[in-house]
């Protein structure tokens, strides 16, 4: 069924690129990709033209002439590059209020701006290691994957925020066969692919060349793939990664699961930096993300490049057509 409404974009930290990059992707969208911004207007660039809203199908007709927003007051500053504490229950609140929304059916799917995990922690005691686990724990659901998507290319990492001494202990034939399930799953329901087609990337170097270069292949991961063959889905692999992403692979497959987080992130980023996207599955709603951080450095001097969070909205919309 194809969800209906705008999409919510939860503020994200609003000392660093989120409210800059909101009003330039408004700029850009306009009613093309109707979202709204839920936060508190304070901290958006001066001269945004915004109109604030009660209600997410307000934002339907205010986003021609103004940027919608759902105000949420905040306690703290708004200087730029320097992330307040007292300003972490307000972030909490817009991502639990965008994620209630779009539970409600009143949004379309929800957008979440970058986050700055130290001050959650220091201002609210934040106990989530990011967006995702946080996200993950409002929704009810024990494991979600993270995909990185883009025009070119989407990948799934197994394992993501360890250390790549650890991948080997971590990665297991249950973790693997869930990771694979979920991106299925999420490749029908929500990218409309009825049949999707997924790579698998070998752990060792040439996918341990017979043992030669590593044993986990021969030892359980080609079983899997030949066993979740068996079971009807179109399972490829384990492939050698460093022949699995250029332009003819790339025909073979609609997402490759990859085994570490490099492994996966870093063709995405070479393929495509500015556009990639940050794409949660395994959720009963649609969320998508930049692919970047709060980039302190720069907030505030206009310099921020909207790109990732224009694709991210508008992949968003696109998701929530194919639902």
């Amino acid at each position: 069924m194809t969800r209906t409404g705008p999409i919510a974009l939860s503020c994200g930290e609003p000392a660093g690129i989120g409210p800059e990059i909101a009003a330039k992707a408004w700029a850009t969208l306009r009613d093309s990709c109707p979202f709204f911004w839920i936060g508190d207007p304070r901290h958006l660039p001066p001269g945004t033209p915004i109109r604030e809203i009660t209600a997410p199908m307000e934002a339907l007709s205010a986003c021609t002439d103004a940027m919608p927003v759902l105000r949420l007051p905040f306690q703290g500053s708004a200087d730029k590059g320097q992330a307040d504490p007292a300003n972490a229950a307000g972030v909490i609140r817009a991502i639990e209020t965008g994620v209630q929304l779009v539970q409600a059916g009143e949004a379309a799917a929800l957008c979440t701006a970058p986050i700055h995990k130290k001050a959650l922690i220091d201002g609210a005691g934040f106990a989530y290691p990011g967006h995702t686990e946080f996200l993950a724990a409002l929704a009810g659901c024990e494991r979600v994957v993270m995909m990185l998507a883009s025009a070119q290319l989407r990948v799934v990492p197994a394992t993501i925020h360890i250390a790549l001494a650890d991948v080997p202990s971590v990665l297991s034939p249950a973790l693997l066969r869930e990771t694979i399930e979920i991106t299925a799953l999420g490749l029908q329901r929500q990218f409309g692919i009825a049949a999707p087609r997924i790579a698998v990337a070998g752990l060792n170097p040439h996918a341990g060349e017979g043992g030669a270069m590593g044993h986990e292949e021969l030892d359980w991961i080609n079983d899997l793939v030949r066993q979740m063959q068996s079971e009807g889905l179109a399972v490829t692999g384990p492939h050698p990664a460093d022949t699995l992403f250029h332009a003819a692979a790339r025909t073979r497959y609609d997402a490759a699961v990859c085994m570490y987080h490099d492994q996966a992130l870093i063709p995405i980023k070479t393929l495509d930096f500015d556009r990639g996207v940050n794409v949660t599955l395994g959720l009963p709603f649609i969320r998508t993300s930049p692919d970047h951080g709060t980039a302190f450095d720069i907030a505030g001097s206009g310099q921020a490049n909207p790109t990732s969070l224009i694709e991210a909205l508008k992949l968003a919309q696109a998701m929530a057509a194919s639902s």
